[in-house]
C-alpha cells in the first residue's frame, strides 16, 4: 500500500515540476485589487484552486495513457494542470488575470 502511495506521490511531484517550468514566463498584470478582493482570494480562491491543481494533476496522470494514444497529451496537460496551477501560483493576490504584478519603475533609472 505504501509503495503505491509513494509511486503516486512521485508521479504527482514530477508532473508538477514539469508543469511549473513555464511559470517563469508569466506576463505582467496591471490591476489594483481591493483589500476585500485580496482577502477573499487568500482565504477562498487560492485553496480551491490549489485543490483543483492537485485533482487535475491526478486526473492527468490517470488519463495520460489515453491522451498519448489520442495525441493530445500536451493539451490535456495544459487544461488539467497548467491552467489551474497558473491561476493558483502566478497571479497577484486579488487579481483576476494570471500573471506577475510588476513594480513601478522609477524615473531616475533612465
Amino acid at each position: 500500500m505504501t509503495a503505491k502511495v509513494s509511486r503516486l506521490l512521485t508521479i504527482t511531484v514530477a508532473a508538477c515540476l514539469l508543469a511549473f517550468a513555464s511559470i517563469g514566463h508569466a506576463r505582467a498584470v496591471e490591476e489594483s485589487p481591493s483589500a476585500l478582493a485580496m482577502t477573499a482570494d487568500a482565504l477562498f480562491a487560492r485553496p480551491v484552486l490549489f485543490a483543483t491543481t492537485i485533482v487535475g494533476t491526478a486526473v492527468y496522470v490517470v488519463s495520460l495513457p489515453f491522451s498519448l494514444l489520442g495525441g493530445n497529451a500536451g493539451e490535456a496537460g495544459e487544461v488539467l494542470v497548467l491552467g489551474p496551477a497558473e491561476a493558483t501560483f502566478v497571479r497577484c493576490l486579488g487579481c483576476a488575470k494570471p500573471g506577475r504584478k510588476e513594480p513601478p519603475l522609477d524615473q531616475d533609472e533612465y
